[in-house]
């Protein structure tokens, strides 16, 4: 009979990763309660909650939902950070930030976004993406810049023209008249 302590968990564990879009695994070493606490909060301010989690019980709740990560992804002090699709990219980029870099405490192991399975290279890029506001900056310059740049050629062209005009009747004042 299984222990009730662990259906209690798997139960729990399995409505938490079960609702997520997105998650990060990472392994937790020598951590201070202060420093999870802090990773904890700034994680929390976009949604993501942070689990730390025992492997075996990840692994069958994880492979309950089709989800198989690399062998050695669920070994040692792991945890679980999961939430929406952007909360994987915050995620990634809480555990990216130079101060939890500097620690070496944590390491990005794998990750899931939107369904698809990533590694621990792939995982960490997530820290790259832009966030939605810059993405949306960045779409909007690139649709605005033919306008900008059709606008400088029509505005160059009756410019250009007073120059040519101004050029020739500086030349012809410079000569002497017949």
């Amino acid at each position: 009979m299984p222990n009730l302590v662990n259906e209690m968990v798997t139960r729990q564990l399995s409505q938490d990763l079960g609702e997520a879009e997105s998650m990060l695994v990472v392994s937790f070493e020598g951590l201070t309660v202060a420093e999870t606490e802090s990773i904890r909060g700034n994680l929390a301010k976009s949604g993501v909650k942070l689990r730390m989690v025992r492997n075996k019980l990840a692994s069958r709740v994880l492979a309950k939902r089709g989800i198989e990560f690399e062998a050695g992804t669920l070994i040692g002090n792991t945890a679980v950070a999961y939430g929406e699709a952007e909360g994987a990219i915050h995620a990634a980029k809480v555990f990216t930030e130079k101060e939890v870099k500097k620690a070496g405490k944590v390491k990005v192991k794998a990750g899931l976004l939107e369904g698809t399975v990533l590694g621990a290279s792939d995982a960490a890029a997530l820290a790259d993406i832009p966030d939605p506001d810059t993405m949306r900056a960045m779409v909007l310059g690139v649709i605005s810049a033919p306008a900008r740049s059709l606008v400088g050629v029509l505005n160059g062209l009756p410019s250009g023209l007073a120059r040519v005009l101004q050029a020739r009747t500086d030349q012809l004042e410079g000569q002497p008249s017949e």
